[in-house]
């Protein structure tokens, strides 16, 4: 198990490009099972979670030609239908949490595939159930084999038939999935209290790409017409990934230095940049880059009526729940306190605990919630050593080791590269110092 030593009290400098958006390539790369001709994918992210689901698609017999780096065409021209029936296919899916955005697609288009419980990361509970309802509503036989501890879905005599239907929760990636398999039945299907994410209108349209039509991008009301002739081909950019954007953004903030985060396609950052305003921390857009100046204070807002500033997650285009982390860590060196509601994931607030230990003031109301009472950079922390339990955890970690005194070691990083690539020589470009070992 490798780890990350890090120098902490370097100050940062110069410019930063985020990696294309890691969970828009799980759902863009699965999409291309859709069809038998070719899927260009351009700013592919080359971390463990995408490489992982590349290789899965191999196993499954599609054809990946690396033209170069983040630069791949696909084409599920030739399936491995007796594959994806396999032991080894179904325990590569349950280690992997994307793996569940190959099951709509291979549903759709073959009327039969595995749903194993998927792995990932260990922030609690993440139920499938939407996923599976779904398929059910388009017409799915769903049983559990114990055997190999996976649900199979086949599609009924005649196909799957399209539908309404009212989803559970707006799951990203159950909006995805049942999108992809619904493209595939007859007749239209309309998905209402879908998830509208950027990652979502992103495959949307690469569907389009590909012949289907689908009404209501963006929205939480999605159309789509099943059943055309065959799909074509498509080609398609990544966008940039947000979490990374706001990683860097709180980033420079703790190290209390100035950076230019560029090309990060503001459109699509939601409320990401005044979410960290409401730390005080200062976002400066600059066309499509983001400019962090140093500040010497950052003070969080208030409420209208004074009282504790109450920072969320929600479904989009609220702020999404892979930053919390990070902005619960940029709140110990703010100025003011700040209450952060965690309200999707029970375990992922736990990780409070190591930065306690190197001397952040947190009160841990419960598994959701956590009260932090800023230094404002008049206290700074103490190194400590440490394992990632999870990759938002992991990188909020780092961020604490960056501004702390001393040496810090983080175990387990493989966490930390399932969503960051080359995180550590990228960093070290801009003045830090973290050697991997």
């Amino acid at each position: 198990m490798s780890s990350f030593v890090i120098e902490g009290g370097r100050k940062l400098s110069g410019e930063i490009t985020p990696q294309g958006a890691k969970n828009e390539a799980l759902q863009v790369i699965s999409a291309t099972i859709l069809t038998s001709e070719p899927v260009e994918i351009t700013n592919v992210p080359e971390i463990r979670d995408v490489k992982n689901l590349i290789s899965l698609l191999e196993k499954m017999g599609v054809k990946v030609t690396r033209v170069e780096k983040g630069h791949y065409i696909f084409r599920a021209d030739e399936i491995d239908l007796d594959y994806t029936q396999s032991d080894d296919f179904i325990k590569r899916c349950a280690a992997l949490r994307g793996s569940v955005l190959v099951v709509g697609p291979l549903l759709g288009r073959f009327g039969r595939a595995y749903f194993p419980k998927p792995g990932g990361d260990q922030i609690g509970r993440r139920k499938v159930d939407t996923h599976i309802q779904g398929f059910i509503n388009l017409g799915a036989n769903c049983t559990y084999e114990q055997a190999k501890g996976a649900y199979l879905l086949t599609s009924p005599e005649g196909g799957l038939k399209g539908c309404y239907m009212l989803l559970d929760e707006a799951s990203v990636t159950g909006t995805a999935n049942i999108l992809m398999a619904a493209s595939y039945a007859k007749g239209p299907t309309t998905i209402y209290n879908a998830a509208c994410e950027p990652y979502v209108q992103q495959t949307s349209r690469m569907m389009e790409q590909m012949g289907w039509r689908i009404n209501g991008i963006g929205s939480n009301l999605l159309t789509i017409d099943g059943r055309i002739g065959a799909p074509c081909g498509a080609t398609h950019r990544i966008l940039p990934d947000m979490i990374e954007v706001g990683s860097f953004i709180g980033m420079a903030a703790i190290t209390q230095s100035s950076i230019t985060i560029k090309n990060v396609s503001v459109e699509n950052l939601g409320i990401i940049p005044e979410s960290f305003r409401r730390l005080g921390i200062t976002v400066e857009q600059l066309g499509d880059d983001l400019y962090i100046p140093a500040k010497e204070h950052y003070t969080v807002d208030t409420a209208l009526d004074g009282s504790i500033m109450n920072i969320a997650d929600a479904p989009w285009p609220g702020l999404t729940p892979d930053l919390l982390s990070v902005l619960l860590v940029v709140a110990v060196q703010c100025q003011g306190s700040v209450l952060i509601h965690q309200k999707m994931f029970e375990s992922r607030l736990f990780f409070v605990d190591r930065l306690i230990d190197m001397g952040a003031q947190i009160i841990l109301c419960d598994p959701h919630r956590a009260v932090v009472i800023g230094h404002d950079h008049k206290f700074r922390l103490r190194s400590n050593r440490m394992s990632s339990p999870d990759i938002r955890a992991g990188i909020a970690l780092l961020l604490a080791a960056m501004s702390a005194t001393g040496t810090s070691v983080i175990g387990n990083i493989e966490q930390i590269d399932r969503g960051y690539e080359d995180i550590d020589l990228r960093l070290n470009q801009l003045g830090a110092n973290i050697q991997r070992r």
